[in-house]
């Protein structure tokens, strides 16, 4: 297996990226589709979260209010942190899992967390990061996310600064142009990847923490 992070802040792109390094084979443990399965409807975690932030984070058919939860947690530090304390644990606990699986395949396993300038993850070897200044990511929210522009700057403020992203990059995938421009990046990316050491049988398990 070839282990390595990808991160980006919000609006950045981080998925499309993600989504052509699934299209060349790569195998891709995403914390946020975790985070997601782990809430949706019958799951343990969606009753501690209305117990937490109470039935208002609860639509009426019985799923999620992620806009409805997301505006309680990022308007407060401490919600945001009982936020965490009840989703990290349950998010490490799959990744750790899904990486037993892929450690004993030769593929390349790309771990795709948001957060990972905020919460560093031993083991990787390497961290990719998709750039975007940070006026194009208020743009794309805007445009395509239909968030205001202060709901878009406050998102992106709770974030790590581009400049903290950057610093633990190995490899940068400019994503500030047109999407015509992201192919050759690819391109040189996946021959980054596949060029990378296979890691020991077993080793990602020894290197696993919470995202």
């Amino acid at each position: 297996m070839i282990l390595v992070g990808l991160t980006g802040g919000i609006g950045s792109g981080k998925s499309t990226v993600s989504s052509a390094l699934a299209a060349r084979g790569a195998e891709i443990i995403d914390a946020d589709q975790i985070t997601r399965d782990l809430q949706a409807p019958g799951q343990p975690l969606l009753a501690e979260l209305a117990a937490r932030f109470g039935d208002e984070v609860i639509t009426a058919d019985g799923a999620l209010d992620r806009p409805a939860l997301a505006a309680i947690a990022f308007a407060d530090e401490q919600a945001l942190a009982d936020l965490n304390r009840i989703m990290h644990p349950a998010v490490g606990r799959e990744i750790v899992n899904r990486l037993a699986a892929a450690g004993q395949t030769e593929r390349v396993v790309v771990m795709d967390i948001p957060l990972l300038a905020e919460n560093p993850r031993d083991g990787l070897q390497g961290v990719i990061v998709v750039d975007v200044p940070v006026e194009t990511q208020v743009a794309r929210l805007v445009q395509y996310r239909g968030f205001t522009e202060a709901d878009a700057r406050a998102r992106i403020a709770r974030q790590a600064t581009r400049e903290q992203r950057l610093a633990i990059a190995d490899f940068v995938v400019d994503n500030s142009g047109p999407r015509e421009a992201l192919a050759p990046q690819i391109e040189r990316l996946w021959q980054w990847l596949t060029g990378l050491p296979q890691l020991p049988s077993g080793a990602a398990d020894s290197n696993t923490s919470t995202p």
